[in-house]
């Protein structure tokens, strides 16, 4: 069963999963974010920024708390630039002190809400750091909205190249990439509140229908119309 929350780091979301004997594998769509997972067989993990779907599977009774951390906002808790972690899942102890790692997974294992331990350790993180970087939160958005990449480089002053690389150490891709994720999640939000594809091809700026089952495909591995009713 799956559950989330908002919350109160600003735009992360904690949610939980604890896999049951007559799950199936899920599907966790890219979306230019990183988590922080604790699970009860493998201990404190770190996922990437995927570039495709990943399918999730585990054994029944294994529980996941997560920490979804916006887009831009990782490498300022892990410590290193996103494209180094693309579409990975490595142990929290290969980027913190193992001995660290080894006390805070102890404790979110004993704690009655380890995700509000998942969220201040991200906070400290983040504080320690210095915060993200500025651009991140506004380019996410403005890419979210439907702004094209160019006018996104140009509302933040930047030229296309330093755009590129602030956003391969950002979201672990380039700010094209990064588009194409956040369309297709829009796409898939109006296709699952009942809007016909071909209205949702146009409403989210694809050429087509054909168009937009394409880019589909590609990012989540099925069809629009498994999405919409899984």
């Amino acid at each position: 069963m799956y559950r989330e929350r908002m919350s109160e780091l600003a735009g992360a979301v904690v949610w939980t999963v604890t896999r049951t004997a007559d799950a199936g594998s899920g599907r966790v769509l890219p979306d230019g974010c990183m988590d922080l997972i604790w699970s009860s067989r493998s201990g404190l993990l770190v996922a990437g920024p995927d570039t495709v779907a990943q399918v999730a599977a585990g054994p029944a009774g294994e529980r996941y708390v997560g920490l979804r951390l916006p887009p831009g906002v990782g490498p300022a808790v892990f410590g290193l630039p996103a494209h180094e972690l693309r579409d990975q899942r490595i142990p929290l102890g290969a980027l913190w002190p193992a001995p660290e790692v080894a006390a805070l997974a102890e404790r979110v294992a004993l704690h009655d809400r380890p995700g509000r331990l998942l969220e201040s350790t991200a906070a400290d993180r983040l504080a320690a750091g210095g915060g993200p970087d500025p651009i991140a939160a506004p380019l996410a958005a403005g890419l979210a909205a439907g702004r094209d990449v160019a006018g996104a480089a140009d509302a933040l002053g930047l030229g296309a190249r330093q755009l590129h690389r602030r956003s391969l150490v950002l979201f672990g891709y380039g700010p094209k990439t990064l588009a194409r994720i956040l369309r297709m999640r829009r796409a898939l939000a109006l296709a699952r509140s009942g809007t016909p594809a071909a209205e949702v091809a146009v409403r989210t700026g694809y050429a087509d229908q054909a168009h937009l089952s394409r880019e589909v495909r590609s990012l989540a591995g099925v069809p629009l119309r498994q999405l919409v009713d899984s």
